[in-house]
């Protein structure tokens, strides 16, 4: 897959800290400019909607958004705090023509981002957002349009009513969650009203924290980069599942009624024998990242059940499972895509179809999940002050190919550079846990002497 090089967005969408270059507000202006030029080919009113996570930050960059898209004629919807995944429901179902969700995922509240939806759900791809990029580039200042013809702003009140109904109806008539106790960390985050509610509708009794967001607390020791708090909660009022939410709740990680955590690969493995047992898992495929564990590969082989891995990012595992037709695709960090239900990760829709497997099969997760052989695994990150290609740095470029060869075919190294964040991710997998500890430290050596932050 060749990568478009782009100057401001990521692996998701664009990121940074808010009110600095490129999340201040006369950037933003031009971005909303530039997002409604690139959308306005139709004939008629045009219609983008915003959604935000709970960050302060939300109301100044939504503001200014707003600004630049109906300078441009425009119309915008401001649906409000709620999950990425509803952002990309809504855009489709209310036919906008864009949809924007203001969020920076699982980052602290200071930082903050954008991420764009086309009609149709899915993410943009890279050449739609490079165009957009060349748009801001070529015009720094859009002319937009003559007054009679700006565009307006108008709230949707019922926008998180609409999102728990397709949640609900997601979730099969004939089950209920009735007798099923689940605790949530919601991360102060988009889904701290949502995911609890829909739970409790569907007759859960629901132990809940991480709800109370007061615009720079989100992720702030909760969520799923905490799993421990959702674990302590399980333990603590003996639940039968905890589900740990990211801050724009588009991935999910769980934990079983014995306190173990269990990851997006494990959920992965789960949902795939599952889907293949009941004849709906669409050519026997499953898509990953290069990230999941070499777990995953070799017990889905046991089930006949084929992986095939994208690069880190869920918008690339989803391009991968439209090419490959897969149904099912996620990575370990918990976005889980069920494709014949949404075109994003989503992490209340994944923990509704965990609920179900558990229901259906009368076992508990720890059961369940249990067939899932973790290979040890060292990530590290290292702060970078400068991202040029690896290959280019000898030293780097040699203890790389060092460990592969001594690895052979006992498991597997991967380099990268974070897409959202200054820093170099180190991953190494094999058999035995020193070795993986080892190996990895003397790579991270090897990138910090060279273009190390200081």
């Amino acid at each position: 897959m060749s990568e478009v090089k782009r100057k401001y967005f990521g692996t998701d969408g664009i990121r940074g800290v808010a009110g600095e270059f490129p999340l201040n507000p006369k950037m933003l202006v031009s971005v909303g400019q530039a997002i409604a030029h690139l959308f306005l080919g139709k004939k008629g009113r045009h219609r983008i909607l915003i959604g935000k996570d709970t960050r302060l930050s939300g109301y100044m960059i939504e503001t200014a958004l707003a600004s630049g898209i109906t300078s441009m004629g425009a119309d915008v919807l401001l649906v409000g705090p709620i999950p990425t995944p509803g952002v990309a429901y809504l855009t489709k179902s209310m036919r906008a023509d864009v949809g924007i969700m203001i969020s920076a995922s699982h980052n602290p509240f200071e930082d903050n981002g954008i991420k764009i939806f086309g009609a149709d759900g899915f993410k943009l791809p890279d050449e739609r957002e490079a165009e957009i990029e060349s748009w801001i580039e070529q015009n720094e200042q859009f002319p937009g349009v003559e007054s009679s013809k700006i565009g307006k702003a108008t709230r949707v009140d019922d926008a998180l009513g609409r999102y728990t109904v397709f949640l609900k109806e997601s979730f099969p008539r004939d089950l209920t969650l009735e007798g099923m106790r689940i605790g949530f960390d919601c991360a102060n985050g988009a889904a701290y009203q949502l995911a609890p509610q829909t739970m409790e509708e569907l007759g859960a009794d629901v132990v809940a924290r991480g709800i109370s967001p007061n615009g720079r607390n989100i992720n702030a020791g909760f969520g799923s980069l905490y799993p421990e708090i959702v674990r302590e909660l399980v333990l603590e009022h003996n639940l039968d599942i905890g589900i740990s939410l990211d801050g724009d709740a588009d991935r999910a990680v769980f934990v079983d009624e014995k306190g173990n955590v269990i990851d997006g690969d494990a959920v992965l493995a789960l949902c795939a024998i599952d889907l293949k047992q009941r004849g709906r898992l669409k050519n026997n495929i499953v898509v990953a990242t290069v990230m999941s564990n070499l777990g995953l590969e070799k017990l889905l082989k046991e089930h006949d059940i084929s992986v095939l891995r994208s690069p880190v990012g869920d918008r690339y595992v989803l391009e991968e499972m439209i090419k490959s037709g897969a149904v099912l695709g996620g990575e370990q960090s918990g976005h889980t895509i069920f494709a014949d239900s949404s075109t994003t990760g989503d992490g209340t829709l994944a923990s509704l179809k965990v609920l179900e497997i558990l229901l259906r099969s009368g076992r508990p997760l720890s059961e369940l999940a249990s067939q899932f052989v973790r290979f040890p695994q060292k990530l590290i990150n290292v702060p970078v002050r400068a991202k040029p290609d690896l290959s280019t740095l000898e030293s780097v470029s040699q203890a790389i190919h060092s460990v592969e060869s001594e690895l052979g075919n006992r498991g597997r190294v991967l380099v990268r550079y974070s897409g959202t964040e200054d820093k170099a991710r180190v991953m190494v997998e094999c058999e035995e846990e020193k070795e993986c500890e080892s190996f990895a430290q003397g790579i991270a050596q090897a990138i910090e002497r060279e273009i190390g932050a200081v």
